[in-house]
């Protein structure tokens, strides 16, 4: 059987860019998320969303990761909860990470695996940059850490 140029090309930059997909599926195949651990996703999540130094911001992050995963609302995954679209920093899941900071998210990582959680969050599931104020009246903020402010959603 022949193939000609263009299907093969064709073919070539469909798994590329089902390849960039970061936790998405095509065709039954997961691609992206798949090949980090649940640990590295928590990782992850904590670095690029807290003050890289302050391991008390790690903990509270890795905790809302936790608080969504065990909510029916949310994926039952750690991977699934950080993949989800639009609410982790972009390029979450694919970014490099480059400082110090790395090891600290990996400490704290296996800390929340293993049921650590910061106190403060309670049950929040939200958080954003610290010194912004929207004005919903259903945000109850819970705790200021790592440069962002936890709140939980009435």
């Amino acid at each position: 059987m022949r193939f000609s140029t263009k299907a093969v090309l064709r073919a070539a930059a469909l798994v590329v860019s089902a390849s960039t997909l970061g936790g998405c599926s095509f065709l039954g195949l997961n691609f992206g998320m798949a090949q980090l651990s649940e640990k590295e996703c928590l990782m992850r999540a904590m670095y690029f969303e807290s003050n890289r130094s302050s391991s008390e911001g790690m903990l509270a992050v890795g905790t809302v990761v936790m608080n969504r995963k065990d909510d029916p609302r949310y994926p039952k995954t750690v991977c699934g909860v950080v993949g989800q679209k639009n609410q982790f920093a972009q390029g979450v899941l694919s970014k490099k990470m480059t400082d110090s900071g790395a090891v600290l998210a990996s400490q704290m990582a296996d800390q929340v695996l293993r049921g650590a959680r910061h106190p403060g969050v309670r049950n929040a599931h939200h958080f954003h940059t610290a010194g912004l104020r929207f004005p919903y009246n259903n945000m109850h903020y819970v705790l200021e850490a790592g440069g962002n402010e936890f709140y939980e959603k009435y």
